[in-house]
């Protein structure tokens, strides 16, 4: 073999072994750059995401930087993850106080609801040790169970304030009558009073009772094929004795043979509280009409009154548990407060609303909205049973 043969091939041997040297690197490298990193992501113990998935909390779980590698929808749902930080600085610090003293922290946090606005969750938040690594993070919404517990102790403390009237006025008349023992017709007096107190108790009590019923599983409708001209008849009926006092004039118009599916009494209940509202808040001698109506899928039982109206500033704050437009009014009248109450609850139990139209001087018209059955009951078809939802008196 010559020499320009033999260098020939040794070049070829040179090119061939740098070109292998260069892909060898080029290969070693592209597999550190795909390897992952200590602490990484994939460094996650097995089955992370389907838990994470599954979870109703907001759950994150962070890596050694404090960067988030995993989040749920509900975390970036809420706002508590954008890209790949931890939104709230409250947040970030439980983090890495659980990094520096491994100690699993749970705290209640006030949370701003957005970036804008005065808006604020009440949330619960955990955070712990997630292998050798990572972080996790839950955050709970509580806000709502918030919302709720402020509703019940406000209730508690209306109630106590509501039954300390009637409780402490027949005291006072239990101590005049003692006082006035002598005096037959002071006796008799006091006595007619503390029966007009015991009776404005009992129906305290029974409404109360009511309300915390529909509020609580015991609300549930027991549904039956019902005549809406039999409720409104039976709810007149058992306002007698405020429409004889105050000698008003009670029509029934509209549609007849309407019907609806629900719970009798509760619907009768309804309506026997806005009948009575429109004759106690109307001038004696006034004319309330009842009318119903099927409109859009829909029967509704408007009661429609003259009287003193309702100030546009209170409509959004009747139906509200022992709210009163005119306190000094309810008291003579013998309102209790819940009334109203009882009738939007009874409405959204039954799968429908209650509105209210209302000017001060010309009147008002309270329109109790429920899910038309009629056709169904004429056509002999499968009646639907209208939602169940858990879930104000007089004026």
């Amino acid at each position: 073999m010559t020499p320009e043969i033999l260098a020939l091939v040794a070049g070829c041997a040179g090119a061939l072994t740098g070109a292998g040297a260069v892909l060898a690197f080029r290969f070693s490298e592209r597999q550190q750059e795909s390897a992952p990193p200590a602490g990484g992501q994939d460094d996650l113990p097995p089955g992370v995401s389907d838990v994470l998935a599954a979870l109703r909390s907001a759950a994150v779980v962070l890596g050694d930087a404090d960067e988030v590698v995993r989040a749920s929808a509900a975390a970036y749902a809420a706002g508590v993850v954008r890209g790949r930080e931890l939104v709230h600085p409250e947040l970030r610090r439980m983090v890495r106080q659980c990094r520096r003293d491994a100690a699993v922290r749970e705290e209640e946090l006030e949370l701003p609801a957005g970036p804008l606005g005065r808006g604020t969750l009440g949330v619960l938040a955990r955070v712990s040790w997630l292998g050798a690594h990572h972080v996790l993070l839950l955050v709970e919404d509580r806000t709502e169970v918030r919302r709720v517990e402020e509703v019940r102790r406000d209730f508690v403390v209306n109630v106590s304030h509501e039954l300390k009237t009637p409780v402490g006025a027949l005291s006072l008349l239990a101590e005049a009558v003692a006082g006035a023992a002598d005096d037959p017709e002071a006796v008799r007096h006091f006595a007619s009073q503390m029966q007009r107190e015991s009776v404005r108790l009992a129906d305290l009590v029974k409404e109360i009772i009511d309300l915390s019923r529909l509020q609580s599983a015991q609300g549930v409708v027991q549904p039956e094929l019902l005549d809406v001209d039999g409720i409104v008849r039976e709810a007149i009926e058992r306002t007698g004795s405020v429409v004889r006092a105050r000698g008003a004039d009670v029509v029934v118009a509209g549609e007849r043979r309407t019907r609806v599916v629900g719970d009798r009494e509760l619907l009768v209940t309804a309506v026997r509280n806005l009948v009575h509202n429109a004759v106690a808040y109307s001038p004696e001698g006034s004319r309330v009409v009842v009318e119903v109506r099927r409109v859009g899928g829909n029967a509704e039982i408007s009661v429609i009154d003259r009287g003193v109206g309702i100030p546009a500033a209170d409509l959004d704050r009747i139906f509200e548990r022992f709210y009163r437009v005119d306190p000094a009014r309810s008291r003579s009248t013998g309102g209790t407060g819940l009334g109203l109450s009882i009738v939007k609850h009874v409405a959204a139990n039954h799968g429908g609303e209650v509105v209210v139209w209302s000017v001060v001087g010309e009147g008002s018209t309270f329109t109790l909205r429920l899910p038309d059955a009629t056709e169904a009951a004429a056509s002999s078809a499968p009646l639907r049973v209208p939602a169940v939802s858990q879930g104000h008196g007089p004026r």
